[in-house]
């Protein structure tokens, strides 16, 4: 009974806090850690140059899309008003006012008000609206109108204290803190009548509307004014804004009305529909006061924050459904109904109607999936399937943990998966009648059928199966394909999508099909061309469907044989996916993805998509950066692509560096380069507009050579290797000085030790030689005493016996024949004359092959004439020993000398002594 008790108060309790949810524009919120500034955004603006403006108290804050830049003014005093005129920002703060201009990347200042005079000292002005009248700007603060022509400032003092000025109709008009209304006529302030109703009102904003004057006043509503009658706004919403306390309004496009209020957010009210959404705190926004209020091109609200700023896509198709109190959960799956929207979360199943949304009673714990057939809502729950038709809940099985419900391609039946297997509603009529696949006590998460009595299962966890059963629903085999293909090793969280009548496959982020033929998955080639590393994909219907695809979401639509993606972008869904529980549900034009906090609507019509005028700002080393400039080396560079479209117009951008095969996405807008190579580098930017990258924009840049290889560092390279050089060359030459003066050294000494050994060699040739030559003289005069002695012995013993015979011989006859006789008998026998020749020879050989080799035509006869010559004889002694005459020596002598090709001064023993 207690925990009854229990379960109803947490059920009351839960109910009380989820009301007053609703589907609203999808908000960003940007706050301190966002944009490094203050609290309070006093005023919004959009520049020319597309980038959005905010006067955030001590700041002049700057957002392009991309990042954030914040200014000061020199002062340093709090920024309360801004507005563009042109490419100037016109800024107003205490005691100053002036206008700021954008160079090379960064905010300018320059003041109008300094050195004029303007302000009086004893006045504490701050300057809190700044607008535009008959071309000239005027900066209004509580006590005066300061009126700047271009050259010069006009001050118009006001006698009462005013809250703010408007043009309307081609008039300023002044609303007093307390006495109404006035105008400003020539200089001149002149009150309003017939407005009297106004006074002892705070009026915080005019707007002009369809021929209605709207005053928007603090504390007590809104009024209308038409046709010259005054009255208070007619709508419900008007009472609820007297205690919201107005702070600022502004009319949007397509009959809206955008009301910030000080302490419930801001009002969205819709003149065609007479409804309205609210977006404070309890839904979407950091805080509940808003300070004001800009619009961009798109005519997107921006709104200034008590603390922080928010930008809300109000025109845009896409809307989102917040849960900030935690009691929804991850949602799993969302249906639209006729009433509302249908959730399943892990908390339970939750219906929201009208502007509330609440649990639906019985249904706590795990709700996986919600599918629509005719009129009936099947919901697969943890705790079995449940029903949801005409606002009733009820348990249709207790089968648990239903995953998916698919329709069968090859009958009119239901297949769902679940906790234990596959359950098979036959009869759409009846689904209280359900079969389920025997044989399998598993858990399946996806399944598909084109065939009849075969299914592809797909399990939780691994695997992708072919079951095949006969009528009776009982299996008959059950493959495991991934594992029999050995395609894929990887076959964990694998995804099943019917296509056409065609089952893909989607395992480890690669298509496959199953070829009947081979028994073998296969590589789709269409798929894995068209959309490679897809992660997960969900169908939307026959010709929709999405795939996740490196982390971002495309909506492909399927035209004949053409896929056309669309982006969505990621702000949408950034963090909030439930990893492999995608889930879709179609309503009309629009399809339901389901978040983490709630869910998201989406446009699934295409919308004409135009190619946007991209411009690219380029920042290295936090200096800008203009097109063909050069960049150091090993420096990054950040390159901010800037469409000026903040909505959900913003275009799908993706782009190449130096023309790269693939397209990379350009996401939140930068493009960050490190680590290039020196030399020239294009950037192209590319929108993709579903089917094509067409080409926006380009940015060619130049990055230099490295420090170590410029222009001063290379001469100073050549300047050390010349140095290196001119040293080496240096050293090198005093070395080779060196070793030629040690080698000239050497060589002296060498040359001594030559002289030496050469002189030791000449000294001991000369006394071998003059040895030889004594040797020679000595053999030479040996044979020359021994002829000379032999001849004087012969001579000596011819003469003896000559005079013996004189002695003994009286007879001249026989005296006569005796002596020759004698003469005969003591000459020298030939034999020895030739032992002496031969010995003469053998002495003197050296000179003879000398003589001989030098002059060959020389005979014998003069060789042996030379012989005599050299050993010195006389002719007259040589006579003898050649057998001639004196006579015949001379003649001899004169024809060797001819031989020997000598002149008359020539001697020719001399000469033969020299050979």
């Amino acid at each position: 009974m207690k925990a009854n008790t229990l379960k109803i108060f947490f059920f009351f309790l839960l109910c009380t806090q989820l009301y007053g949810q609703q589907l609203l524009p999808f908000v960003e919120n940007y706050n301190k850690a966002n944009y490094q500034g203050d609290n309070q955004t006093w005023n919004v603006a959009q520049g020319s140059d597309n980038a959005m403006y905010f006067a955030n108290n001590h700041y002049l804050l700057r957002y392009d899309g991309v990042k954030w830049e914040k200014n000061m003014l020199p002062n340093k005093t709090i920024i309360r008003s801004i507005y563009v005129v042109g490419d100037k920002i016109y800024s107003g703060s205490y005691k100053e006012f002036g206008y700021w201009v954008r160079k090379n990347g960064k905010m300018s200042y320059v003041s109008i008000s300094k050195g004029k005079s303007v302000f009086d000292d004893i006045e504490n002005e701050e300057i809190w609206k700044i607008f535009k009248f008959n071309d000239a700007i005027y900066f209004q603060s509580f006590n005066a109108i300061y009126k700047y022509d271009g050259q010069n400032v006009k001050k118009i003092k006001l006698s009462f204290l005013i809250s703010y000025c408007y043009v309307i109709d081609n008039q300023i008009l002044i609303a007093s803190v307390s006495s109404g209304i006035y105008k400003l006529v020539n200089s001149q302030v002149v009150k309003v009548k017939g407005w009297d109703v106004l006074e002892n009102n705070v009026i915080h904003d005019i707007e002009k509307f369809q021929n209605k004057t709207y005053f928007f006043t603090k504390k007590n509503g809104v009024y209308v004014e038409e046709n010259g009658v005054l009255a208070p706004w007619k709508n419900p919403l008007n009472e609820t804004l007297k205690t919201a306390n107005i702070n600022v309004a502004h009319f949007l496009k397509n009959n809206k009305l955008a009301i910030g209020t000080s302490s419930r957010g801001v009002y969205v009210f819709d003149l065609n529909k007479n409804t309205y959404i609210n977006i404070d705190r309890n839904n979407v926004l950091m805080n509940n006061s808003i300070l004001s209020i800009g619009l961009d091109k798109e005519n997107d609200l921006w709104l200034g924050l008590d603390n922080g700023i928010a930008h809300i896509e109000i025109n845009s198709p896409t809307a989102i459904f917040y849960d900030n109190s935690g009691a929804l959960g991850s949602v799993y799956s969302v249906v639209k109904t006729d009433k509302g929207f249908l959730m399943a979360s892990n908390h339970g199943v939750f219906k929201y109607e009208g502007t509330t949304f609440s649990l639906i009673p019985n249904s706590e714990g795990q709700a996986w999936n919600i599918s629509k057939i005719g009129k009936k809502y099947i919901i697969g729950h943890n705790e079995g399937t449940y029903i949801y038709e005409d606002a009733i809940f009820s348990k249709l099985n207790n089968i648990n943990g239903g995953w998916n419900l698919v329709k069968s391609n090859s009958n009119d039946s239901y297949l769902q998966t679940n906790y234990s297997g596959i359950l098979i509603y036959k009869n759409v009529k009846d689904l209280s009648q359900t079969i389920a696949v025997k044989g399998i006590l598993k858990p399946i998460k996806y399944v598909a059928q084109n065939k009849k009595n075969e299914i592809w299962a797909a399990d939780n966890y691994r695997g992708l199966y072919r079951i095949r059963y006969n009528d009776a629903f009982e299996t008959t085999s059950v493959e495991n394909i991934t594992q029999k293909s050995k395609k894929n090793t990887n076959d964990f969280g694998v995804k099943i999508f019917e296509f056409r009548n065609e089952i893909l496959f989607l395992i480890h982020k690669s298509w496959y099909t199953y070829n009947s033929i081979s028994n073998q998955l296969v590589k789709n080639e269409l798929f894995n061309s068209k959309f490679e590393n897809t992660s997960d994909v969900v169908k939307i219907d026959e010709d929709h469907f999405i795939v996740l695809q490196e982390g971002l979401l495309y909506q492909v639509d399927v035209k004949g044989n053409d896929f056309v993606r669309n982006l969505i972008q990621e702000k949408y869904y950034k963090g909030k996916i439930i990893n492999d529980n995608l889930n879709i549900f179609k309503n009309g034009d629009t399809y339901l993805l389901n978040l983490d906090d709630g869910f998201i609507s989406l446009q699934l019509k295409n919308r004409k998509v135009v190619n946007p005028k991209i411009k690219i700002e380029a920042f290295n080393e936090n200096r800008l950066v203009v097109n063909h400039s050069t960049i150091n080396y090993n420096s990054e560079l950040k390159v901010d692509v800037l469409s000026g479209i903040y909505g959900s117009h913003k275009p799908s951008l993706f782009y190449k560096i130096n023309g790269a095969e693939k397209y990379s996405p350009v996401n939140e807008g930068l493009i960050i380069l490190n680590n290039l190579d020196s030399g020239s580098h294009t950037l192209t930017i590319y929108n993709h507009d579903g089917v094509d990258f067409n080409e926006v924009s380009s940015f060619d840049f130049y990055v230099a050579q490295p420090w170590y290889f410029s222009f001063w560092m290379i001469m100073l390279y050549l300047v050390l290797i010349a140095s290196v050089l001119f040293v080496y060359y240096r050293w090198n030459k005093m070395r080779y000085i060196q070793k030629l003066e040690l080698r000239e050294e050497e060589l002296k000494h060498q040359k001594k030790i030559l002289e030496i050994e050469l002189k030791a060699d000449n000294e001991l040739n000369s006394q071998e030689y003059e040895k030889h030559i004594l040797e020679l003289e000595l053999q030479s005069k040996s044979s020359e005493v021994t002829g000379k002695s032999l001849s004087i012995a012969k001579q000596s013993e011819m003469i003896e016996s000559i005079q013996g015979i004189l002695d003994s011989e009286t007879d001249l006859n026989k005296l006569k024949s005796e002596i020759s006789k004698t003469i005969k008998i003591n000459a020298i026998n030939k034999h020895e004359w030739e032992t002496f020749e031969t010995n003469l020879n053998q002495i003197h050989n050296e000179f003879i092959i000398k003589l001989s080799k030098n002059y060959p035509n020389l005979t014998p006869k003069d060789i042996k004439l030379c012989i005599y010559l050299k050993m010195n004889l006389s002719s007259k002694e040589i006579a003898p020993m050649m057998n001639i005459s004196f006579r015949g020596v001379e003649l001899h002598r004169y024809r060797l000398r001819k031989k020997l090709q000598l002149v008359q001064d020539d001697n020719l023993s001399k000469f033969l002594l020299s050979i």
